[in-house]
């Protein structure tokens, strides 16, 4: 009898947990949905971020070399930001194609894998 209790109890555990992670996962849908272009690069930034992270790690880039990467990417997430403040929290083709031009000078800069 302990036992079925404490399979239901496992069971009901894992149901919420799974019902947790749907809902995140809808949000982040419903966002880019939205917001395609921001999605878009901001998912390049998160990538060459990365990238910058395991080239320190694999001593193809120095410390002093990433910091330098990580501070033009954070230059690009907020100039993409300040562009979407100015229209209604989208980007328009057009900046995201800027955005992409500065995020390709800086994946340049890091070494391929």
């Amino acid at each position: 009898m302990k036992s079925t209790a404490s399979k239901f109890l496992c069971v009901g555990a894992i149901a919420v947990a799974l019902a947790g992670t749907a809902a995140v996962a809808s949000a982040d849908t419903t966002w880019q949905q939205n917001h395609p272009r921001r999605e878009q690069v901001n998912n390049r930034l998160a990538n060459q971020n990365r990238r910058i992270n395991q080239d320190v790690k694999n001593g193809t880039l120095t410390k002093r070399q990433a910091h330098a990467l990580h501070q033009d990417d954070h230059l690009i997430r907020q100039e993409e930001r300040d562009m979407a403040s100015q229209n209604g929290s989208h980007i328009t083709k057009r900046e995201q194609a800027v955005l992409n031009q500065q995020e390709n000078g800086i994946s340049g800069q890091i070494p391929p894998k």
